[in-house]
């Protein structure tokens, strides 16, 4: 175990707080996979149910961990190569998408020969804020054109959009202000982001005029989003409105330490208990002090987002954390707005705690990323560590030998300094002691 967790780089913080937040997931959906268990399939065995989580989470966190072993810059790439296959497997959903316990039409397709069913949309999300940010990236220190970022940059974000805008109203409207955000803190021209803004709304203006003149040319979920929203601004009960109420009611129930695990009473009423409507479970069944500890670990993992943002070297690792981190939060907080009818329905799931396959391992891949960029800032912090450590035994080195050679040096230059002394006398002495001294004569009269 300490191996392996030697090996996990990165921002620990934020290894922490996923790892928390999946621990926390496993009670309310075994609690709320009864009414699956019992409804949909009769049997009553949720274990099958929790072990499902279980190998979803599992696989999700072994995604997350062979992704931060990627260097971030390569997404820059990978963006480029799969943004034209995302945008045909969108188109593919739109026309063959399947249905999911009749909730979800035309958002998913199954993989084949694995039975797996996939949110394409999900991977849109991802790929195209990868796209986004390796463009901001780029022209951070170059002119920056409408006529070219609207080539560049925007067509494709409109495509995408527009792919899933029929099925997902709620995650293109995600998408395109995660965008908005994206660019703005990219640097995008003000004056070019406001007409971009305003194209937006007069094309979703436009869309929703086509879609209630010619209703059968369009999926039946255009009618689904279009009603949802009018029945939120109105008092028109439907079946929304019943999710809406069985969570408020058990909100309610809740009160602030909520009546036990296991013992939630609405998790039998509500159709979605395990995915869109789990915080309202956690609520009754934890209190308000378990809805507050979930909403805290998202603000936490939002403030190290912004961390890791700041501390990252380069633009591009800047704005992948924002693009990629931001959205898993304000994911969160839609979740909760619509269990107590802040926001209409909107078929968000709660990242890491919902059950799901295909969201809880797109929200891993965005965190793999995320802590790939953190991976790469700590890499530098322990070279320029590793490079002062060598430094500071190289200087201790040259010290040492410094000291040594003066020890070994000054009696040597003293002892030479005396023979060079005494030499220097004898050459220089008037009495000349050798035999053959012509003076000898002299000097002995």
């Amino acid at each position: 175990m300490k191996e392996l967790l030697n090996n996990l780089k990165g921002d620990k913080v934020i290894w922490s707080f996923v790892a928390l937040l999946a621990l926390i997931s496993f009670m309310p959906v075994y609690s709320a996979s009864s009414n699956l268990a019992y409804g949909a399939h009769g049997s009553g065995n949720t274990i099958s149910f929790l072990l499902k989580h279980f190998a979803h989470v599992g696989i999700g966190f072994c995604i997350i961990y062979i992704v931060h072993k990627i260097p971030y810059h390569y997404f820059k790439g990978i963006s480029i190569m799969l943004l034209p296959l995302v945008g045909l497997l969108l188109l593919y959903t739109l026309f063959q998408g399947k249905t999911i316990g009749g909730a979800n039409a035309s958002r998913w397709i199954e993989v084949p020969f694995t039975g797996i069913s996939f949110q394409t949309s999900t991977l849109a999300s991802l790929i195209l804020m990868m796209y986004v940010s390796r463009y901001l990236a780029k022209m951070r220190d170059k002119e920056m054109t409408f006529q070219s970022s609207v080539l560049e940059l925007w067509l494709p974000v409109f495509l995408i959009i527009m792919l899933i805008l029929p099925a997902n109203f709620s995650t293109a409207a995600l998408i395109f202000s995660m965008v908005v955000m994206l660019v703005f803190i990219g640097k995008y021209p003000l004056k070019y982001l406001g007409i971009i803004i305003g194209a937006g709304i007069v094309g979703l203006t436009f869309f929703i005029l086509v879609a209630k003149a010619f209703p059968d040319a369009f999926p039946n979920r255009v009618d689904t989003w279009i009603s949802r929203v009018d029945n939120f601004t109105s008092d028109n009960p439907d079946e929304d409105d019943y999710q809406i109420e069985k969570a408020k009611i058990a909100i309610a129930t809740g009160g602030i330490y909520g009546l036990g695990p296991g013992k939630s009473v609405q998790r039998n009423f509500l159709p979605q208990s395990s995915s869109d409507f789990i915080f309202a479970i956690i609520i009754e069944e934890y209190g308000l002090l378990g809805g507050f500890s979930i909403m805290f670990l998202y603000m936490m993992l939002f403030i190290r987002f912004l961390v890791a943002a700041h501390k990252s070297p380069t633009m591009f690792g800047k704005l992948l954390v924002v693009g990629l981190g931001f959205p898993i939060v304000f994911q969160a907080l839609i979740n909760m707005a619509v269990a107590v009818e802040l926001l209409p329905v909107t078929g968000q799931t709660l990242p890491l705690v919902s059950s799901g396959g295909s969201s809880i391992w797109m929200t891993c891949v965005s965190l793999g990323i995320i802590i790939s960029v953190t991976k790469k800032e700590e890499e530098i912090a322990e070279e320029e560590a590793e490079k002062a450590k060598r430094e500071a035994a190289l200087q201790e080195l040259i010290d040492k030998q410094l000291a040594e050679t003066d020890e070994t040096l000054v009696p040597n230059v003293l002892e030479g300094a005396d023979r060079k002394f005494e030499t220097f006398e004898n050459d220089f002495t008037i009495e000349d002691k050798s035999i053959d001294n012509p003076m000898n004569a002299v000097l002995h009269k």
